[in-house]
């Protein structure tokens, strides 16, 4: 498929994860890719994996602190000098922090998982509308979490952070939705990416994958979902085969948010 060729994608969270996985499967369909990260490590192994599997991509990769406004207006600048537009926008990078009841969570660890997952959100979303709204089209996908659909407990930081993003996304929806533009969230559960992993170790510590699988033995499937199965969600969002759909927050969890 080509449904991406001639498209601009910017993609943050690009080193890792679901943005790692996004960038592959949007590179092998034509997209011209600007990839953001604080990893610089990260973002060079997703431009290796990206080399490997479509030669012929054009990247540009920019290390940048979504948490920072001057950074975040910096990646949508830096996008637009080198490819003159924004089709897509994955709005995606993240953290989950620490583990802790309510009355113990960190004040700084709320602050900090809030200034990346929520007003880096917002950054991203300021910037690139202004020049999506200038140009008249584009999609944009914001990452929510099931954490923001629902209370997963231990997790105050996340869970705010999470709820902000979809009440971002439903807002900003029906704001530009008469420019062109189509915004939409997508709630993963529990997927097999670095920073899942990670939330197991804090749960289990060396037995971490022993408890990944009771945390799974309640999902209607049994298992993880895998980082490509989130991408093909997105890769539709940002496609331009879904243009009627906006403000929408879609679960991606193999059913269990639906589950008594």
């Amino acid at each position: 498929m080509d449904r991406f060729k001639d498209k601009v994608v910017i993609i943050t969270g690009g080193g890792s994860g679901l943005g790692q996985a996004t960038a592959l499967q949007l590179a092998k369909e034509g997209a011209k890719l600007s990839l953001v990260d604080l990893n610089e490590k990260g973002l060079e192994e997703t431009k290796v994996k990206i080399s490997e599997a479509a030669p012929t991509a054009e990247i540009i990769l920019i290390t940048a602190n979504v948490a920072d406004p001057q950074a975040s207006q910096n990646y949508v600048n830096k996008t637009m000098e080198t490819f003159g537009k924004i089709d897509g926008f994955f709005n995606n990078a993240g953290i989950e922090g620490k583990q802790d009841l309510t009355e113990d969570f960190g004040v700084d660890e709320f602050d900090k998982v809030l200034n990346v997952n929520l007003k880096g959100v917002f950054y991203g979303l300021k910037y690139v509308l202004k020049v999506m709204k200038e140009q008249g089209f584009g999609s944009i996908v914001n990452t929510a979490s099931v954490g923001g659909i629902r209370g997963v407990g231990n997790q105050s930081g996340y869970a705010a952070s999470k709820h902000g993003v979809v009440g971002l996304t439903r807002n900003s929806a029906i704001e530009y939705g008469q420019y062109g533009i189509t915004i939409n969230a997508i709630a993963p559960g529990a997927i097999m990416t670095p920073m899942v992993e990670g939330s197991l170790k804090q749960i289990g510590g060396e037995n971490w994958e022993e408890a990944g699988k009771e945390f799974v033995s309640v999902n209607p499937m049994k298992r993880f979902g895998k980082p490509e199965e989130v991408a093909n969600v997105v890769s539709f969002l940002l496609s331009g085969e879904a243009t009627f759909v906006n403000a929408a927050v879609i679960n991606i969890d193999g059913g269990q948010s639906y589950k008594y």
